[in-house]
């Protein structure tokens, strides 16, 4: 394994997690926040330590990277990921101690939308967009986004895509690893622009259509409400966030062949007909269960068994109702 290659690629990692805060600190400049200046310390102290180790591992060349070198990379990358993604929420004050701002953030890179926060709504909007960007950048991966914006990577990168992508079967669209990366963030930008343009279009606003959408793509769950969806209490709400759940859970090389003009491809692959197929049995399973018993009307029932399923199934977290109210059957857990 070579060390320094490794480090240097890190460092230019680090910086770009930086650059991310930008879009966080303007939307704390635009509602005059305080955080302000925690956001923009965040970000300097981020980029200038990336630098810092880009340019102390000069010289060493980046391209030729073996497969050790890519695995050291995604393993790193995720733990430094975690360490500066969680300097906003220290400096600001609003989470007060390492070890869980490292939770929160790392949380949220993984996607994993488990959170310290119980009052979610008294944070500042600047905080609320930075948990909604680091849960958007970790949904398609950041390693694969640094391929796609590193092209001299050649065929290291090529490495780091094996080492990032949970598969045994690397699916290749193009020729070059880094071009295949391109492909697959436009689509999931173009997808996430889709869901923010058609929850304006409901009524939401522009903040929480942007944080709901940079948390439904890539199935994280974070909310700037503290009562998730069910704040809204809108079935157009819930009916656009199931369907872009369910679009964040298929895979993105069939939303790019989709899109390329293969009209029926999500029926002829076998894994997104298994998994749509399982979708609607249990949407109509627990519909029945919970008509007559949770609500009074089919279509509410439905409404709500179809959003907690494809909430669930896809690992999302959003909720639209308290579930541990539901009948046995319909229930995520037993009761204590």
């Amino acid at each position: 394994m070579h060390g320094r290659r490794v480090l240097r690629f890190i460092g230019l990692l680090v910086f770009f997690v930086g650059l991310s805060v930008a879009l966080a600190l303007l939307v704390s400049f635009i509602y005059k926040e305080p955080t302000t200046w925690d956001l923009a310390a965040s970000m300097v102290i981020t980029c200038v330590a990336g630098l810092l180790i880009f340019l102390g591992t000069k010289g060493e060349e980046v391209s030729h990277l073996n497969h050790r070198d890519g695995v050291a990379i995604v393993a790193l990358g995720w733990f430094a990921a975690g360490a500066v993604g969680a300097l906003p929420f220290l400096l600001s004050g609003y989470i007060d101690n390492f070890t869980d701002a490292y939770f929160e953030s790392v949380s949220g890179f993984t996607t994993r939308g488990a959170s310290i926060l119980s009052d979610i709504e008294k944070l500042p909007k600047g905080i609320l967009m930075w948990r909604s960007i680091i849960q958007w950048l970790g949904g398609m991966g950041i390693i694969v986004l640094s391929i796609a914006i590193l092209p001299f990577l050649g065929i290291g990168g090529m490495q780091l895509y094996k080492a990032e992508i949970p598969s045994p079967v690397v699916d290749k669209l193009r020729p070059r690893i880094s071009e295949t990366a391109k492909l697959l963030w436009k689509v999931y930008i173009l997808i996430t622009v889709l869901q923010i343009l058609l929850l304006l279009g409901g009524g939401m606003s522009l903040f929480d259509s942007v944080c709901h959408a940079f948390c439904t793509m890539p199935t994280g769950g974070f909310s700037p409400r503290n009562r998730s969806l069910a704040h809204y209490d809108s079935p157009y709400f819930d009916g656009v966030i199931i369907v872009f759940m369910l679009l964040a859970a298929i895979n993105f090389s069939l939303h790019y062949r989709l899109l390329t003009g293969e009209v029926g491809i999500f029926g002829k692959d076998p894994e997104c007909r298994v998994f749509l197929s399982l979708v609607g049995i249990l949407t109509l399973l627990v519909t029945f269960d919970l008509y007559g018993s949770a609500y009074a009307s089919l279509a509410s029932a439905f409404r709500h068994a179809a959003f907690q399923v494809s909430s669930m199934i896809t690992t999302t977290g959003f909720v639209t109702a308290d579930y541990d109210t539901w009948p046995s059957l319909s229930r995520s857990r037993s009761p204590p």
